[in-house]
């Protein structure tokens, strides 16, 4: 808090004047660049609105920290990459370091991939912390993308941000396999053997797709610079054009920020960008940096001279794609081996199906769930305040209902390490992904709306009967109970902040809608008795007085010994069934 301005003591107050604040060494040096480039190109005009933006503070907007910082890392590390690495698949016989591999024959890729891990100073380190940069940079898309979804952050305005960050994870996973299958070595071959035939099993035009893309049969001789050219050109030119309109949007729109006291819609409660938030995400980037290069140092990750050059007549045992493809990979190992035959052409679903379609369907229901929960409930409005995951329960649900699913898939990518690790059959391990992958994400729906459920209940007991003190006390009719004291009123804000959408009944007559419209509007509402009817809802204010009225009158220690008051127990826990039989 700023001190007062000293005042002259006399016959009147005049508040004394304020020494001007010199400059120490650093601002002084820096003072004249900037008056110069501000006076010609408007620097301070231009800065002044974005430097005082404020962010709201919390560990989970660290997320998208880490994913934009692991971006920056790739950039760095694979401009020194760029300078050694000889993306050609003209076969060179070794020559190299490396003595287990001399006079063996290879691509040029995978002699230079040879040479930068052990003949370039430095450049095993910089080779790992790329990998190990581009591992963490889609493990925290996809957990940034997550926070966003289960805390209600792409809802309007904000919808076509979201688009853009599913853009980013779908981009991010083509880039991350363009960038594992550049070495050329016998694992990211098996790999490039794996996309072959997802592009052959696309119906009618498989067999020409393949031609193109390969530059004829595989593996071609062009795959490899073709790959090299995209993952260092087209591929980063569009993630740095997403990565800056997603950013530009966030400033726009503001940041999201979670519910608590003095926080609306209307503001955000954070620190300034200049220089509170600027310090801190200076020092964080050094922090992301510092441990991927530890990473990079201490843990060993794709050691391609123990593989080979890559041979199309040899594979891999236990080949594992890296873990973002693993989904992927366990669809098409637990999918049935089914195949269409309509007249010369051979229709492989076994393929297609798990390997096409299931991208197709993660990143579209990803796309569209914004605009679907949007039509189900109706709402319009502007949303800057979170969600708590256990005030949306329906949300919640689906969005670990898909984690199940993804992580059964991932566990399918990885069946025959299951079966050697666990000493299980193979087929068992198969036959009973082949039947989780369905009731799973079902039961996983149903547990964690249940959960969420019972989460609400308790924020309902904090709210109507206050916490628990810890202290226990004995009556004189020998019982024991807990006396509970009131929660303060900025948890209680916090508590009954959100939004609640109502279901709806369905709709008695016509009206003046349409046939078409009075249907939509039916299953609309339908869908509204599915996403809210089971969601707990707020206590009234007249409930929450007269807790508070309860409270007050030092009546927690009633006949029941619960702590709560018997009264005050059964008359709230009555008002609370009564609020869900309404609904």
């Amino acid at each position: 808090m700023a001190k007062p301005a000293p005042t002259v003591s006399g016959s009147a107050s005049v508040p004394a004047e304020t020494p001007a604040k010199q400059l120490g060494p650093v601002f002084k040096a820096a003072a004249g660049p900037a008056k110069w480039t501000d006076e010609r190109i408007g620097v301070a005009k231009l800065s002044r609105p974005f430097i005082r933006k404020v962010f709201p503070d919390h560990w989970s907007f660290l997320l998208g920290e880490v994913a934009l910082y692991s971006f920056i890392i790739l950039l760095l590390t694979g401009v020194f990459l760029t300078l050694w690495f000889k993306p050609s698949m003209a076969e060179v016989e070794y020559e190299g370091t490396y003595q287990l591999l001399r006079g063996l024959q290879m691509s040029q890729a995978f002699e230079s991939s040879l040479a930068i891990s052990f003949d370039i100073r430095g450049g095993l380190l910089i080779r790992q912390m790329h990998h190990w940069a581009a591992m963490l940079f889609i493990a925290a898309m996809l957990a940034h993308s997550l926070r966003i979804f289960f805390t209600g952050a792409f809802r309007k305005p904000r919808e076509v941000n979201w688009l853009i960050g599913v853009g980013l994870l779908s981009i991010g996973l083509v880039e991350g396999f363009a960038g594992y299958s550049l070495p050329d070595d016998l694992l990211s071959g098996t790999g490039l053997r794996f996309v072959d035939g997802l592009i052959r099993s696309i119906p009618v035009i498989g067999t020409w797709a393949e031609m193109f893309v390969f530059g004829g049969e595989f593996p071609g001789d062009l795959i490899v610079a073709r790959l090299y050219m995209a993952h260092i050109l087209l591929i980063p030119a569009l993630l740095l054009g997403l990565i800056g309109a997603h950013l530009a949007l966030v400033v726009y729109h503001k940041h999201t920020q979670y519910p608590g006291a003095g926080r609306n819609d209307g503001n955000v409660v954070g620190y300034p960008v200049f220089p509170v938030y600027m310090a801190k995400a200076g020092g964080f980037f050094f922090i992301v940096f510092g441990v991927v290069t530890l990473m990079g140092g201490l843990m060993q990750i794709n050691p391609l001279w123990t593989y080979g050059p890559y041979n199309p007549a040899e594979v891999t045992a236990g080949s594992q794609p890296d873990w973002y493809m693993g989904f992927v990979e366990g669809a098409i190992r637990i999918m049935p081996n089914w195949e269409s035959h309509i007249g010369s052409t051979t229709w492989s679903w076994n393929v297609a199906i798990p390997g096409l379609g299931l991208m197709g369907l993660m990143f579209g229901l990803m796309a569209a769930y914004p605009f679907i929960e949007a039509w189900v409930t109706g709402d319009k409005s502007e949303h800057h305040v979170l969600d708590r995951p256990r005030n949306a329960p329906t949300r919640t649900a689906f969005g670990v209902a898909a984690m199940t699913c993804y992580g059964l898939f991932w566990i399918g990518g990885g069946n025959d390490l299951v079966a050697t690790q666990f000493h299980v059959s193979l087929n068992s391990v198969t036959y009973f992904l082949r039947v989780a992958v369905f009731v799973g994400p079902v039961i996983a729906f149903i547990i964690t709306k249940r959960i969420c459920i019972a989460l609400q209940r308790a924020d309902e007991e904090r709210l109507l009967h206050g916490s628990e003190s810890a202290i226990i006390v004995r009556d004189p009719s020998g019982s024991y109970s807990e006396a509970h004291v009131p929660i303060s009123q900025e948890e209680a804000y916090a508590l009954t902040q959100h939004v609640e959408p109502k279901p709806l009944a369905p709709l008695t007559e016509q009206g003046d809608l349409s046939d078409k419209e009075y249907k939509a509007e039916q299953r609309r509402r339908k869908a509204t008795r599915f996403w809210f009817l089971d969601a707990l809802r707020k206590p009234t204010r007249a409930e929450l007085e007269e807790a508070a009225h309860h409270h007050d009158g030092g009546d927690h220690d009633g006949a029941d010994g619960d702590g709560h008051g018997g009264h005050d127990a059964k008359a709230l826990g009555a008002s609370s069934g009564a609020r869900r039989a309404a609904d």
